[in-house]
């Protein structure tokens, strides 16, 4: 059985330094002849997705929050990763709204791992009925440090919520299977969905930021907490996507989004 419908909902982006994203000679790792160029920042895409199934709606992912300056600036995110290029339109809570759905509507709401940039808003759901889901070993870490947070995980965003959580690879709703990758969190997952129409479309989340950085050869970031994992996952990810001849889709691949069907004016089935 298949998902019925999927809404790709752009919500504008960050700006920040390449190399977070991509460790790649030539670019960001800069020949001698080229030691004196400036660093160079990109724009940095967020998006969720919103997945209709026969079984239940899910949101995929939260975005950043619109008090993202002052949120962030006990971490010092602020001054790497701005969310400075985003409309009022492109916020979550108003894109949820242009295709006519509220927090009430949504069955669960899966966080592909609980850094800022992606479970940002997923306190807009807790006690409006949906389920919060997020892989077992993310939750593990990201409620398991000291302090408020560790790296891109802030506890101001998650602390005190309750998620349910998966493990490995889950067919999670009809059409739409959950997959573990880690090496960018420890419980980094990617998201397969079945579509009548379309086929096979994954969504990478971070376990691949990039085009770039899918290659082959996969090419990995400054932010990674496992490297051998991230290439196992990133390998894990090509191979599901040829097996299914999936439409592979990153997590933060600029290019790529203003390719793709977005919402409110379009979505996938």
């Amino acid at each position: 059985m298949a998902a019925t419908r999927l809404h790709v909902l752009d919500c504008g982006a960050m700006s920040c330094d390449l190399t977070w994203l991509l460790l790649k000679a030539g670019r960001t790792i800069r020949p001698r002849g080229e030691k004196g160029a400036p660093s160079e920042w990109v724009r940095c895409t967020t998006h969720a997705v919103l997945v209709e199934t026969p079984e239940g709606t899910l949101l995929w992912d939260t975005s950043c929050p619109r008090d993202w300056e002052t949120r962030w600036e006990p971490s010092g995110l602020q001054e790497f990763f701005p969310y400075d290029q985003v409309e009022e339109e492109q916020y979550l809570d108003r894109r949820l709204g242009q295709v006519g759905v509220s927090p009430e509507n949504l069955d669960f709401v899966v966080l592909s791992h609980l850094h800022f940039d992606h479970a940002g808003n997923v306190r807009q759901f807790a006690g409006t009925g949906a389920r919060l889901v997020c892989n077992q070993k993310e939750k593990d870490f990201a409620f398991g440090f000291e302090g408020e947070f560790e790296g891109a995980h802030l506890k101001a965003d998650y602390g005190g919520l309750d998620f349910e959580t998966v493990s490995g690879d889950t067919e999670f709703l009809p059409g739409v299977t959950l997959i573990e990758a880690p090496g960018h969190t420890p419980g980094t997952m990617a998201m397969k969905v079945d579509l009548p129409d379309t086929g096979t479309m994954i969504f990478t989340s971070d376990a691949v930021y990039l085009g770039d950085s899918y290659g082959p050869p996969a090419t990995p970031a400054a932010i990674v907490s496992d490297l051998g994992d991230w290439y196992a996952s990133v390998e894990k990810i090509r191979g599901i996507a040829e097996k299914s001849d999936a439409t592979v889709v990153f997590g933060h691949d600029a290019q790529q989004m203003d390719s793709l069907r977005q919402a409110p004016d379009a979505f996938y089935t």
